[in-house]
């Protein structure tokens, strides 16, 4: 009997420790650890920036000093990640009863090419309430989704079902709002949790293209994830599609911001994600 491959995404996100906890001699319990781009999660320019974020994120997650589960989590991306190996370094700064926060850097050839800031803490329940509402749209299985060019290669890996503002034509032209909304899921289907969850945040394709009607150079510079589940509730989400929506509040002096949020296929909400989104126009 063999054992069953990997999954696309996780083997685009899989990690290997490089130097055990406590051989740094700096007092701090960073743990290094080594990965490689695929060029199954390739975008236009680099690596998708979702498979990135979640690449840093997994590095905490599977830290032997990791307190709860995902709070939030901030990645800046300070240089492009060329395409081969890069290194991780993983720190928790501090420790508190009920939170943890923590330092990541990527780096490439002795050159740091994204730096992140996560927040991990204990869940305990308390009172809630969501005031935002999700979008009413058709059912996923009611919609087609949509294919992408080959040359968008992490695209290929993600079923979008687009309910409102899908990629502009060649003759579409300006779009009056920014809005899209989308049912999307893994493909090959694959069971949500935290990393896919951070993935899926960055689906969405650069807001500006909606508004000008046309593609123009894009990148982005931050993007922040505030995760709103908990583990359990990913786990009864299982491999259902999500319904993300995003939408731009200002352009200009080449950047525009770019706020979301994914839903769950029983309407909890499940993330909510801000960009900050560099732009030639």
């Amino acid at each position: 009997m063999t054992d069953s491959p990997l999954h696309p995404f996780d083997a685009a996100i899989e990690l290997e420790s490089k130097t055990p906890l406590g051989e740094r001699g700096d007092g701090a319990a960073t743990e290094l650890s080594t990965g490689r781009t695929t060029p199954a999660y390739n975008n236009m320019v680099g690596p998708f920036g979702g498979v990135t974020a979640a690449t840093l994120l997994g590095s905490v997650l599977r830290h032997p000093d990791r307190l709860g589960d995902p709070v939030s989590l901030t990645v800046n991306f300070a240089g492009p990640v060329a395409e081969g190996a890069f290194e991780i370094a993983t720190r928790p700064v501090r420790t508190n009863r009920a939170t943890q926060h923590w330092s990541v850097e990527l780096s490439q050839d002795g050159a740091v090419a994204t730096t992140a800031t996560a927040v991990f803490g204990t869940r305990r329940p308390t009172w809630s309430s969501t005031e935002i509402t999700m979008p009413e749209v058709p059912p996923a299985e009611a919609i087609a989704p949509l294919d992408f060019p080959d040359f968008i290669a992490w695209a290929q890996k993600y079923e979008m079902r687009f309910a409102q503002g899908a990629i502009p034509g060649i003759d579409a032209g300006e779009h009056s709002d920014s809005t899209t909304t989308l049912w999307v899921r893994d493909r090959p289907a694959r069971a949500l949790d935290y990393s896919s969850l951070t993935a899926l945040c960055d689906v969405f394709y650069p807001r500006v293209f909606l508004r000008r009607g046309k593609a123009v150079p894009a990148g982005t510079v931050s993007m922040t994830t505030y995760f709103h589940t908990d583990a359990q509730a990913l786990t009864a989400q299982a491999d259902n599609a999500v319904l993300g929506t995003a939408r731009a509040q200002r352009f200009g002096n080449g950047y525009f911001d770019q706020s979301a949020e994914v839903w769950g296929s029983n309407g909890e909400l499940l993330a909510t994600t801000h960009q900050l989104v560099y732009f030639k126009d």
